[in-house]
């Protein structure tokens, strides 16, 4: 497994997805070899995952193709145990330059295609037009892709007439949350919106605090999440919140009960993210049982359907939606409730581990999972 920062997970969604994956792979009698950077765990297992480390360039635009790049190289040398590798699952589309090395060493590979990442405004023209090349690269060089969404499902039959496999990620259902942290926090259950999202453009954490400050809300507004490479934008979202006593930036909440607890704890989540597929802090929050309020997107409405979620547009929408919950603080329980349903029927890691498992088997087989065409 390799394209991601690795395991324990403490990142975002590839990383979960890896270590959920992975540990279910291992449990199941498979030999699972993670590729990691950054932080080290002190054993060379974890959860019965083999851990690799290998070094990156600490730049946004060189870090992951870097890593990926090495991991590749190392398994071309080491062949990954005494008969090399049988599959091998690469993560980001971006990743996707080193796919004819894999294909080299006669291993069968499977990209997972991630989200639409070239509409990202963190990437320059040149970043873009990278993304867009990679992409073609991935539909070329891989045996099988990967989508976690049915909209990126569309996306890559619509663009390049090519079939993928449909796995989303799992959910996390919460139960029995610590309302102490959130009381060490100073807040109380249903005391509070909520946005947990990296401050970039796409994720429209601006126009959750726009939205917001328009409001006559009463409860207050916990902005959670902070982003390396995006001064100029957070400063943006500062400015909007101005001198607001409503709105709290916590930063980033490294505390994983901490942050459960908020999820938990919220009176609506604010999900604004745009372009990626299915996004795990939607589906943390649906299996908190929190009541969304999301950005109106064919991702978002994928993941919520029409009974687990609010949706919005612009900021006076959002608004409108944050008084309604507060005018109803029952109805917004309801949809909380009908959303941690669907997350615990429709994004389970078991099932999701499964799927992955049967893809290596097909692989591995030789039975290819999509049509082989070249990018249009």
């Amino acid at each position: 497994m390799v394209g991601t920062r690795g395991v324990p997970a403490r990142y975002g969604g590839f990383e979960t997805a890896v270590e959920e994956i992975g540990k279910r792979l291992a449990a199941g009698g498979h030999e699972v070899t993670v590729y990691c950077r950054g932080e080290r765990h002190p054993e060379p297992e974890y959860l019965g995952m083999r851990l690799v480390y290998l070094p990156a360039i600490e730049k946004k635009v060189a870090e992951t193709l870097s890593h990926t790049g090495l991991s590749v190289l190392h398994a071309f040398r080491s062949k990954i145990g005494k008969e090399g590798a049988d599959v091998a699952l690469l993560f980001n589309a971006a990743n996707a330059p080193m796919l004819p090395i894999l294909r080299t060493l006669r291993i069968p590979v499977a990209t997972h295609v991630d989200g639409l990442e070239w509409k990202r405004t963190k990437w320059s023209g040149t970043g873009q037009k990278y993304y867009r090349a990679a992409e073609a690269m991935a539909v070329r060089w891989s045996d099988a892709l990967i989508a976690d969404a049915v909209g990126i499902q569309d996306y890559y039959r619509e663009r390049f007439d090519a079939d993928t496999v449909f796995i989303p990620y799992g959910a996390p259902i919460l139960t029995g949350t610590d309302t102490g942290k959130l009381a060490e926090a100073g807040y109380e259950p249903g005391g509070f919106h909520l946005v947990v999202a990296r401050f970039e453009p796409e994720n429209h954490v601006h126009l959750a605090v726009e939205g917001y400050r328009r409001s006559r809300a009463e409860k207050p507004l916990v902005v959670v999440g902070s982003a390396p490479y995006a001064d100029e934008y957070t400063a943006r979202v500062k400015e909007l919140a101005g001198d607001d006593p409503r709105i709290t930036f916590m930063g980033g909440v490294w505390d994983q009960d901490l942050l459960d607890a908020l999820y938990a704890g919220a009176l609506t989540y604010i999900h604004g993210h745009s372009v990626g597929g299915t996004n795990p802090s939607l589906l943390r929050a649906m299996g908190a049982g929190a009541s969304v309020l999301a950005y109106d997107v064919n991702f978002n409405r994928e993941v919520l359907g029409e009974e687990a979620g609010r949706f919005f547009g612009d900021a006076a929408e959002l608004a409108a939606r944050v008084e309604a919950a507060e005018a109803d603080p029952g109805a917004a329980g309801d949809r909380g409730a009908a959303a941690r349903k669907r997350a615990a029927e429709r994004y389970v890691w078991d099932d999701v581990a499964a799927a992955y498992e049967r893809l290596c088997e097909d692989l591995l087989a030789g039975r290819r999972t999509r049509k082989t065409i070249r990018g249009k």
